[in-house]
């Protein structure tokens, strides 16, 4: 029988990474002099000319949800994409599959949103295009958006930092930093994305008190490196937070040891993770971002994020060492056990 995808292979973790290494890496070039950041890095972004550039296509269920909805979504996500390389996002593209019978309200409501959102970041929607299907070829309304942007002048700030702490002689934020003695900073609350869609999805009630994290941070971003010291970012989306140190440990070739106690979570996502039996460190986010940074500066940065709003949960969460092999999480009780990055994020069509 011949081999066919699966739901799982496209939402994140080790499936969805096998997907993209074993049968899609091998068909496209990298062979640009002008890429420095290249598709097969698997970074959030490519760096093409020092234009950094990213893409997303948006399927969620439900599209309208607790705290946001497709259109705020899409925005978001492709901002952040490119915000966690340490560039300044300046503009924004939208692709619209629109399945025949969708809501003129419902359209227009996402199509609003969106505008608020892009406002709200000061990136605006320059291009686009727009594709109606007949009813059943796909599920409602899926967007795709790309997001360019140019060098932040906080990142040659933040780089120089770097340097009167240790050796660096990188010119993004990457995966691959991660040098032992960094700390982990986690920007906030992890979770509450994905909780409050498959609540309001399945009906479960847990959204009156959990609502969507969904945001642009790309300010936040801006003032974090305006401390300086930071090496590594990343937004953790499908997956969760177990991905993302996952592929700051295999990119960086290095271990990541975790405090379980010292990572926020809050006691609504805790409580419906327990009852559904669901890991939340497996579960996408969609406005928070995982930082790796200098060990000198990391109460500095952390104090930074205190300040906003998207980072007011900040914590350091963890520490880069050599002592360990892969990501170690050290649990409640005092133990410690291997965290693994996940087949998939268990919670599906949530970006």
């Amino acid at each position: 029988m011949a081999e066919k995808i699966s739901l799982e292979q496209g939402a994140g973790g080790e499936l969805m990474d096998n997907l993209i290494k074993e049968k899609i890496l091998k068909h496209f070039s990298n062979n640009s002099k002008k890429t420095e950041v290249t598709l097969s890095m698997l970074d959030d972004a490519a760096v093409v000319d020092d234009i950094v550039f990213s893409t997303d296509s948006h399927t969620i269920q439900p599209i309208i949800f607790p705290g946001g909805d497709l259109g705020s979504l899409s925005v978001s996500g492709t901002i952040n994409d490119v915000s966690v390389m340490g560039a300044k996002p300046m503009a924004l593209s939208s692709g619209f599959i629109i399945e025949e019978g969708l809501s003129m309200d419902t359209f227009e409501t996402i199509v609003r949103s969106m505008g608020v959102y892009s406002n709200k970041a000061k990136v605006p929607i320059v291009t686009g295009d727009t594709k109606v299907v007949e009813k059943g070829s796909i599920q409602e309304f899926m967007i795709n958006t790309s997001c360019i942007g140019k060098k932040s002048p906080n990142l040659d700030k933040n780089i120089q930092e770097v340097k009167s702490h240790r050796e660096f002689n990188k010119r993004w934020l990457l995966d691959s930093n991660l040098e032992n003695g960094d700390k982990i900073i986690l920007s906030g609350n992890i979770g509450e994305h994905g909780i409050a869609l498959m609540s309001f999805r399945e009906g479960y009630g847990f959204e009156t008190s959990i609502k969507s994290d969904v945001a642009p941070i790309n300010d936040l971003m801006e003032s974090a490196l305006f401390v300086g010291g930071i090496i590594s970012a990343k937004d953790p989306t499908r997956g969760g937070l177990a991905n993302t140190v996952n592929e700051f440990s295999e990119k960086s070739n290095i271990g990541i040891i975790i405090e379980e106690d010292f990572i926020p979570i809050p006691k609504g996502v805790r409580t419906a993770c327990n009852m559904l039996g669901i890991n939340p460190l497996e579960i996408g986010n969609e406005g928070k971002v995982v930082l790796g940074v200098v060990n000198e500066k990391a109460e500095e940065v952390l104090q930074e994020l205190k300040k906003h709003n998207l980072g007011k949960n900040a914590a350091i969460i963890g520490e880069v060492s050599k002592k360990v092999r892969g990501v170690v999480l050290k649990t409640k009780i005092g133990g410690k056990r291997i965290l693994n990055k996940p087949m998939g994020d268990p919670v599906p069509r949530i970006c």
